[in-house]
């Protein structure tokens, strides 16, 4: 007998990321992660919930500025100029993981990438907390600009937070069918 994957029948109305999976499953997309200052914990994150593995392609931590060029293919000259912590950076790398982190030849249907400054110093000329979500569906790029308040912990965990729920309202977007 087949193995089912183990998704749950009804998500926990309580927990954004179990609904973002079941929802995922229920429509037959695909997601990828490209993350510098979360540094995989948004990937755990979705990984968490149970049947995860029907939905998530995989992650790719680009926390080097390089990386962000030689596994995500961000433009090196847009690094330059402006640094890891910017908007088009970011969307630059959710395009990045959902071209690269392919299924059976196939793109991942959704890119997520996390980018900014936890602290507790700034970057760039960047304060703590600026933070760049980047969101890649088709030919279709978005950036979304958080400002967030804490330490440098509280800051990862708000960014993962921001990610699935900007992931959910992209979602919510799409036709149903």
């Amino acid at each position: 007998m087949p193995d089912v994957p183990d998704v749950p029948e009804v998500p926990d109305a309580d927990d954004p990321t179990a609904s973002l999976i079941a929802e995922l499953t229920r429509r037959g997309l695909t997601i990828a992660v490209a993350e510098s200052l979360t540094g995989g914990a948004l990937a755990a994150e979705l990984i968490r919930i149970p049947g995860a593995s029907v939905v998530v392609a995989g992650g790719i931590v680009a926390y080097q500025t390089e990386l962000k060029h030689t596994l995500l293919g961000v433009d090196p000259a847009l690094l330059a100029a402006n640094g890891p912590v910017d908007p088009e950076v970011a969307r630059q790398m959710a395009g990045g993981a959902r071209r690269r982190l392919t299924l059976g030849g196939r793109s991942a249907d959704i890119g997520v990438s996390t980018t900014g400054v936890a602290g507790p110093d700034p970057q760039g000329g960047r304060q703590p907390g600026t933070v760049y979500l980047g969101l890649s569906i088709g030919t279709e790029t978005s950036a979304v600009a958080l400002d967030l308040t804490g330490d440098r912990a509280a800051i990862r965990a708000k960014t993962v937070r921001a990610a699935v729920e900007a992931v959910r309202a992209l979602i919510a977007t799409l036709p149903t069918e």
